[in-house]
């Protein structure tokens, strides 16, 4: 396989598990957790229902779709590791996109034997949703990883990074999980106990007599914004570190983030005015996928660097110097 076509298929994959997530929000949203019964891998105890209702026809096509992406990840790391052009460093985030594959496939299953679907109300459901969150996003950033290395010929540490960028890296990409976690909780809070206005929604928000999750809700706009804010102050900052990081990728990828928060906090506050819909919920969703992702390539694109491609641009340069003139 090429570089190109191999390049061309992890992006695929990166695609397909975007849809599946969103798909698995459809499932949550529309309280379809359990349209299969407390039955995993089966489906109300067959291989594939013969009769159901809606919300079985969306689980069962959430599984076989979370399925067929476990394949194509595991797929993709095979071809990686045969691939006599691809480095140890896109071995590492192939193999860690496997792991990931196979613990939130786990997670899943864990939700739906322990009963933590549908109209399920408990704490242990927030918790499984935040960590099920969080481990979605470390997947789609292995799996990013992974496609924008596709072209590179030896991904490495930029050494010219300084430690104070590593670590406000490392915490800007914390901060972004937990608004993700956040907004799960929020969402399944929308879910479960839907508001009929906005003013008494704010009112259920700040009521101690609310479920808690109706009370954890208002933390997710707060650290939305606070993150937000604090993720395109970073954008520009990364931006001036031209004696660290490389101009191109760095710029576009920094404009590219700069305009996918806008529109995230534009989509949140039009959540909020309609109430959650379905649809909105999903939009909001796939737009935090773009805003996780696009951070993940910036900081990529500060952390490390293709050194064997640098090291021939460089040699190049230097035999253009020295390089006798007619």
């Amino acid at each position: 396989m090429t570089r190109s076509r191999y390049s061309k298929l992890a992006w695929g994959v990166l695609g397909f598990i975007l849809f599946v997530i969103l798909w698995g929000a459809y499932v949550r949203a529309t309280g379809s957790g359990a349209g299969c019964g407390e039955h995993w891998p089966l489906c109300n105890g067959q291989v594939v229902p013969r009769s159901g209702t809606a919300k079985t026809i969306i689980e069962f096509v959430h599984r076989i779709t979370s399925g067929l992406s476990l394949i194509a990840v595991f797929v993709l790391a095979r071809i990686t590791y045969t691939h006599r052009q691809l480095t140890q460093a896109h071995r590492r985030v192939a193999l860690a996109s496997c792991i990931l594959m196979v613990t939130e496939a786990l997670i899943g299953a864990g939700l739906v034997l322990f009963g933590l679907v549908a109209e399920n109300q408990s704490m242990g459901r927030a918790f499984s949703l935040a960590l099920h969150l969080a481990n979605t996003f470390l997947l789609l950033s292995s799996v990013t990883l992974t496609a924008y290395w596709a072209s590179w010929k030896n991904p490495s540490i930029n050494l010219q990074v300084s430690k104070s960028t590593w670590m406000i890296c490392v915490l800007m990409l914390i901060a972004c999980m937990w608004i993700g976690i956040s907004g799960a909780v929020a969402a399944l809070g929308d879910t479960l106990f839907p508001s009929q206005g906005i003013i008494e929604g704010i009112a259920a928000d700040f009521s101690t007599a609310s479920h808690f999750l109706i009370r954890l809700r208002i933390l997710h706009p707060v650290i939305a914004v606070s993150v937000s804010c604090a993720i395109l102050i970073f954008c520009q900052w990364i931006k001036s570190r031209t004696g660290e990081v490389t101009p191109r990728d760095t710029n576009r990828f920094s404009n590219a983030l700069t305009l996918a928060v806008f529109a995230q906090v534009a989509i949140g506050f039009g959540n909020v005015v309609l109430l959650a819909p379905v649809w909105m919920q999903l939009v909001h969703l796939l737009m935090a996928d773009f805003v996780w992702m696009l951070l993940n390539l910036l900081i990529a694109s500060v952390l490390f660097s293709d050194s064997m491609s640098n090291s021939n641009e460089k040699g190049a340069t230097l035999s253009a110097q020295v390089a006798p003139k007619e």
